[in-house]
């Protein structure tokens, strides 16, 4: 059990029988009366964020969550394979579990998944992947305007914008918690 003097942004609490994670923290004194400590809550199984304010006397829960290093093996009718690296468990998540992030899979890619009471909540990828661009309009040389952006897309559908002078070919960085086009990758 935590207590109200606990908590901080990024502190992950259980309460009402679900995990919260702690977004933003105030601690209030009030000229007469007990300290209150007011937190802003996001629900880490429906992302809804709830306001909650404490008293320094309160009990608050601590969720049954652990963090597991998994590999992503494969796509199937299942919906996407991870491997625990230590056990070599197999466990799959659907689309809705992974969202946006399952165009960022590669095979063989490091991920960590958070679960909640042995259940799969979360899974993070690393910051940045490296795809090839399979179509895009043709860049102009020397075309290197600023903030001036052209569709293109990735071989598993996924599109991004990306700078005017990206080609066809061209591999770029993607930030996996945006979606966007980061840089381009070198060639060499």
């Amino acid at each position: 059990m935590y207590t109200a003097s606990d908590l901080r942004k990024g502190l992950k609490i259980e309460m009402d029988g679900a995990p919260y994670e702690v977004t933003e923290f105030q601690f209030v004194k009030p000229g007469k009366g007990q300290a209150m400590y007011k937190t802003k809550l996001k629900n880490m199984l429906t992302g809804y964020t709830v306001d909650k304010t404490f008293r320094a006397v309160d009990k608050i829960g601590r969720p049954n969550l652990e963090e597991k290093d998994m590999v992503y093996s494969y796509p199937d009718a299942h919906g996407y394979a991870f491997m625990d690296t230590k056990t070599y468990e197999t466990i799959h998540l659907n689309e809705e579990a992974l969202g946006q992030q399952r165009f960022f899979l590669i095979e063989d890619m490091e991920v960590k998944i958070l679960f909640y009471n042995d259940q799969a909540i979360a899974v993070t990828l690393p910051n940045f992947v490296e795809f090839e661009i399979t179509e895009t309009e043709p860049g102009v040389r020397g075309d290197t305007a600023t903030n001036v952006t052209k569709p293109a897309k990735i071989k598993n559908g996924y599109e991004i914008n990306v700078p005017l002078f990206i080609n066809q070919g061209d591999t770029v960085r993607i930030d996996t918690r945006t979606g966007q086009y980061a840089d381009r990758v070198a060639k060499g």
